[in-house]
């Protein structure tokens, strides 16, 4: 009796834990194994995961029911969550760009009020991770699988002014002074 009323509890625990993640179903395959007598079916399903506070992960599940599979593509996302430096909680710091096999996407930090523009597995990546304004591209492999790891591959070249200015050995706020040093409309003129 005892050892149920704790493990009631513990699962309550777990279940507060899980609940500050959201996650996005990414893609889901039926795939065949094919044996002896014919084929058998199962499903593979892509999952992403994040807090919407920096943190974000994928995970990739196979089983031979849909929920199976979706639910061990959740325990793998949550397996490989990383963090993404953000600026004011809602883009990113610099533009960037990822790759992952012939997938190739393009991330840039956009002002308050642009929304999310991106497509279907880029959205999910960013509405999980808690960006509200950004702006991208894909280009090449349309693959959703490509796609999320290139944007995975974007998000771990994000650096912080923070983690810059210890690498250069200068304070944050000499960084940021240079950065607003630079007008716009000359660099705009220059590119």
């Amino acid at each position: 009796m005892a050892e149920r009323e704790r493990n009631n509890r513990d699962r309550g625990r777990d279940d507060e834990r899980d609940s500050e993640f959201v996650d996005r179903l990414v893609h889901i395959n039926r795939v065949a194994k094919v044996v002896k007598g014919g084929r058998r079916f199962g499903f593979a399903a892509l999952v992403v995961v994040g807090d919407q506070k920096g943190r974000v992960g994928y995970g990739h599940g196979k089983a031979r029911e849909v929920p199976e599979a979706i639910r061990k593509a959740t325990e793998a996302a949550k397996r490989a969550l990383v963090r993404v430096p953000l600026r004011e909680g809602r883009t990113l710091h610099h533009d960037t760009q990822g790759r992952w096999g012939a997938g190739r996407v393009i991330l840039r930090a956009a002002p308050a009020g642009t929304g999310i523009i991106a497509g279907g597995p880029m959205r999910a990546v960013f509405e999980a991770l808690g960006i509200q304004d950004i702006v991208t591209k894909s280009l090449g492999s349309s693959n959703p699988y490509n796609m999320v790891r290139a944007t995975f591959d974007a998000l771990a070249r994000e650096d912080s002014p923070r983690s810059v200015a210890a690498r250069r050995g200068l304070k944050v706020s000499a960084l940021q002074s240079r950065r607003r040093d630079v007008d716009p409309d000359a660099v705009a003129a220059e590119g």
